[in-house]
């Protein structure tokens, strides 16, 4: 007995619980139908007066969704008509675009998106013309902007919810204040959630009550909330001429707090530009760093073997999209016409996947082109090799600029390289971590290229003693010919990367190779090591020079001259690399 009243109870209480949640429910209410706000609408539309209209626009629920943006955004652009019948009734249509011999078209009812018949069931033609369409003013688009704005809170699209919420604190409304505190209820996203603490304190800076202004600037100030900044400012000169000290202090408070945070922001953001810059460098200088390095080749062709993998990453998007038409002599109709793909979405992105062999392998054969055809006889003359290399870069950039013409060309950055992470304010841009990332994988496979392969032991023998190695059977022409090779594909790989965050043109390659040369130099001819600390290194003073001075052009020449002493004090770089032949 005792068991079966303790089980009845249970029911009741969960009975009850169920019921309350019920109720609960039904007093939020669901959001509203599209049938619902349809109805909403076409009523608003036909209210005779402005402030009838305006009226019955903000009768509709502000979590009416999409639709409600969407039908109100139709009024305002003019693509809704009212058709007026013999007995003066009014019905609000829209228009389906197909039209019959006279020019009329067919039409829609707003209210159902059903056909709009007469009586007798048949079609209704409107002439567009003769139809007058929903007219608006400044205070029903005002009533509109509102209705929308509300709307979006609820949006489901992330970036649509996150902007409105952003742009709606920023409006410093009060009467907008209750709709965000609702919204703040129900948002599970973690960034949109901030952006409501942000926007609800900077609405709350309006307020009547003191206590509640000062909350605002302690919440704005601990989140270090920068869009804030003006309001603060505008706030703390308010309260001292009121006399609130309260707030004004509360205000100014808050303004240190954020300015500390911007500090931050920008010490962040500069090592993190400094860093991807002396990531950039570094793959630009790692071809070199070989080439010229371990080689003794001064290669003043490199820039342009950088171009070569930026163009071979313009031609494999080409490919990938609508094809490409190349016109090498302007005065002649001979073109070359290389057919697209047409790809779209995530396919036209996997085109820079392969680009980057692409670009390693075009740059790599030219590279064994220039070897064998001219540096192969230039070898220990490295005064005639500056030269002719320099003939053959200015011979190459009017290749270039012939076949793909002088303008620079456009490339587009695959949508998993667009857009950037942000983290505390500090934007960390994809393209940028990922020439971070990739330049980290280039050193790691370099390094077991030329220390854990069998070219790699015959590279660094050759380069340590070329006769001695020859006396042991290495065929040092060949070995020549595959290290030129290599140095130059990674030029190509370089100039794939820069695609993505500079412009492509034949005259690409002159703004890195003084750079290149400079980070090789500076870490140690030869030295792998010292040629990634010296791009890093380079990358992050030129960039914390720039941020400081706020002179770009300055900033690049005080490195210049840095780089300059550096060497007059060390001439044989950060890490001095000892052989046989560097002895000799």
């Amino acid at each position: 007995m005792l068991l079966r009243n303790t089980f009845t109870c249970a029911l009741l209480v969960l009975g009850l619980a169920s019921l309350m949640r019920t109720s609960a429910l039904a007093a939020d209410g669901p959001a509203p139908s599209e049938a619902t706000v349809r109805a909403a609408v076409v009523e608003a539309l036909t209210k005779q007066e402005s402030a009838e209209q305006v009226a019955a626009i903000r009768k509709i629920p502000a979590d009416a969704g999409p639709i409600a943006a969407e039908l109100l955004t139709l009024w305002k652009e003019g693509g809704i008509y009212l058709h007026e019948d013999d007995e003066g009734k009014i019905t609000p249509v829209t228009l389906t675009g197909e039209k019959d011999a006279d020019g009329k078209q067919a039409a829609l009812l707003l209210l159902d998106k059903s056909p709009f018949k007469d009586a007798e069931g048949k079609p209704i033609l409107i002439d567009p013309a003769e139809v007058s369409g929903a007219e608006t003013d400044s205070n029903i688009r005002r009533a509109m902007k509102d209705l929308t704005d509300m709307a979006a809170l609820s949006n489901p699209d992330l970036k649509i919810r996150l902007r409105a919420v952003s742009d709606v604190g920023l409006e410093l409304n009060l009467e907008k204040l209750p709709a965000l505190l609702e919204r703040q209820k129900v948002e599970t996203h973690k960034e949109v959630q901030k952006a409501l603490e942000q926007s609800i304190a900077l609405t709350q800076l309006k307020s009547p009550d003191d206590a509640e202004r000062i909350k605002a600037c302690t919440t704005l100030g601990n989140i270090g909330s920068i869009p804030s900044q003006d309001a603060l400012k505008t706030l703390a000169s308010e309260a001292t001429k009121e006399g609130k000290k309260d707030v004004a202090a509360a205000a100014t408070a808050a303004l240190e707090k954020i300015a500390s945070h911007v500090k931050v922001v920008n010490t962040a953001g500069t090592m993190f530009r400094g860093l991807s810059t002396g990531s950039i460098l570094l793959v630009v200088a790692i071809g070199l760093a070989i080439t010229f390095g371990l080689m003794g080749v001064i290669n003043m062709a490199h820039g342009e073997l950088l171009v070569v993998g930026a163009y071979t990453t313009y031609v494999v998007q080409c490919i990938f999209g609508a094809g490409l038409t190349l016109a090498p002599f302007s005065q002649s109709s001979l073109t070359f016409t290389i057919p697209g793909m047409h790809a779209t979405g995530a396919t036209f992105s996997v085109y820079f996947l392969v680009a980057l062999p692409c670009s390693f392998l075009m740059a790599a054969l030219v590279g064994i082109a220039l070897e064998r055809g001219i540096i192969r006889f230039l070898y220990k003359r490295p005064l005639e090799s500056l030269l002719a290399t320099w003939g053959v870069s200015i011979v190459m950039q009017q290749l270039l600029r012939l076949v793909f013409g002088p303008q620079n060309v456009a490339l587009e950055s695959p949508v998993w390289l667009s857009g950037s992470w942000v983290v505390n304010d500090i934007a960390f841009n994809w393209n940028r971590l990922f020439v971070i990332g990739f330049a980290i994988i280039i050193i790691v496979l370099t390094w077991a290229v030329l220390n854990k392969t069998p070219l790699g032991l015959l590279i660094r023998s050759v380069m340590q003693n070329r006769d001695m190695a020859a006396c042991m059977g290495v065929r040092t022409e060949r070995v020549n010919m595959l290290t030129f090779g290599f140095g130059s594909g990674l030029a190509g790989l370089a100039g794939a990367f820069i695609s993505q965050i500079d412009n492509v043109g034949p005259y690409t390659g002159q703004n890195y190779i003084v750079d290149s040369f400079m980070t090789v130099v500076v870490g140690g001819v030869g030295n792998m090591i010292g040629t990634v600390i010296s791009a890093l290194g380079i990358g992050v003073v030129d960039q914390s020079l720039q941020q400081i001075l706020g002179n770009p052009v300055l900033g690049k020449i005080l490195v210049l001259g840095t780089i300059i002493l550096f060497l007059q004090w060390r001439p044989q770089g950060i890490f001095v690399t000892r052989s046989r032949s560097l002895e000799s």
